[in-house]
């Protein structure tokens, strides 16, 4: 059994930007600038909420499935245990895959910054 990696956090109600540092302003030529919630970063929140779900139903198909095989209700033959071991196999694969896919977004969104600068509020001239 794995442990799902950190998910990605949304944006949540009353979240606030990051302060502006201090030394920022005072330097020439720097502008203010608004900040807004990453898009990229909001694309890996949705895709773990995407996808979590979808392995989650996979998982259960198979768990059902391999439970069904296991009973000797159901089938009781000397294929019936390579049937479950074919299907134990296909959960540990499912297993490794969900980690992988999951450890994916996590690493993406932990180097994706949450709050990027936006557009200046004001023009400013062209500087060669």
């Amino acid at each position: 059994m794995y442990v799902d990696p950190p998910a990605p956090k949304p944006m949540q109600p009353g979240e606030t930007p990051p302060a502006p540092s201090p030394g920022v302003a005072l330097t020439p030529g720097a502008q203010t600038s608004t900040w807004v919630f990453n898009r990229d970063y909001e694309q890996l929140v949705r895709l773990w909420q995407e996808v979590v779900p979808a392995l989650d139903a996979m998982a259960a198909s198979l768990d059902k499935s391999y439970q069904m095989a296991r009973s000797p209700d159901v089938w009781d033959a000397p294929v019936a245990e390579r049937y479950v071991e074919d299907i134990a196999e296909w959960r540990k694969r499912l297993a490794l895959y969900r980690q992988s896919v999951l450890t994916s977004i996590s690493d993406q969104a932990a180097d994706t910054p949450r709050w990027i600068p936006g557009e200046p509020a004001a023009p400013h001239a062209f500087m060669p």
